[in-house]
């Protein structure tokens, strides 16, 4: 009995796939991502990285909202799971290019600017 078979993972594609091929244009990971995009943060109270600190660079304060709030809408709500759904989410790799914070910084993100979420989420349409 034949089977409906697989891609080969191995197989080199002439014109290989982005991500945004994975993405309908319906999607509402696109709606997150026009949203956060439309917020001036710094009104809403996050906080501004200064620059002045040694050590590795911040991510940008819109990439972790982005990511925030797409695991808010998706029931997410442990920071080491949103570090694991960076990691496998299609969606979600498409929404902040890949990006894959440790639960450290999205933990300390998160407590650093609860009030400015809660803004953020008030303010929504």
């Amino acid at each position: 009995m034949p089977f409906i078979e697989g891609e080969d993972r191995l197989q080199i594609h002439l014109l290989p796939y982005t991500l945004d091929d994975f993405v309908e244009e319906e999607n509402p990971v696109r709606v997150i991502d026009a949203y956060v995009d439309s917020l001036i943060l710094e009104e809403l109270g996050f906080q501004v990285y200064s620059g002045s600190k040694a050590g590795q660079k911040p991510y940008r304060r819109q990439e972790l909202l982005k990511l925030y709030l797409y695991c808010y809408m998706n029931g997410i709500r442990s920071s080491c799971k949103m570090e694991t759904e960076t990691k496998r989410n299609i969606e979600l790799m498409w929404l902040i290019g890949k990006l894959q914070p440790d639960h450290g910084t999205l933990s300390a993100f998160m407590k650093s600017n609860q009030t400015a979420i809660k803004n953020c989420l008030k303010n929504s349409p």
